[in-house]
């Protein structure tokens, strides 16, 4: 398992907040359990399986919502 975490830019609304969530959960490989979306910080933190997903898959799904990923990075835990 790695762990990510991802900083965006600014969300501007909860909204946005159960979008990202949403969508990184529905991916497969991500520990649904591990996923939080930091508001107040704009950051997305989660696990994942890189044997089931990559790191590039999870910022894409961000990205495909209309957010900016300003940079990410992963670590194995």
């Amino acid at each position: 398992m790695n762990s990510a975490t991802i900083q965006l830019e600014t969300l501007s609304c909860p909204s946005c907040l159960q979008k990202i969530e949403s969508a990184v959960k529905g991916l497969n490989g991500v520990d649904k359990d591990s996923v939080k979306v930091m508001f107040n910080a704009s950051k997305v933190k989660a696990q994942f399986d890189e044997d089931q997903v990559s790191l590039e898959t999870i910022n894409q799904a961000i990205e495909d919502l209309g957010y900016e990923v300003l940079k990410s990075k992963a670590r194995a835990v």
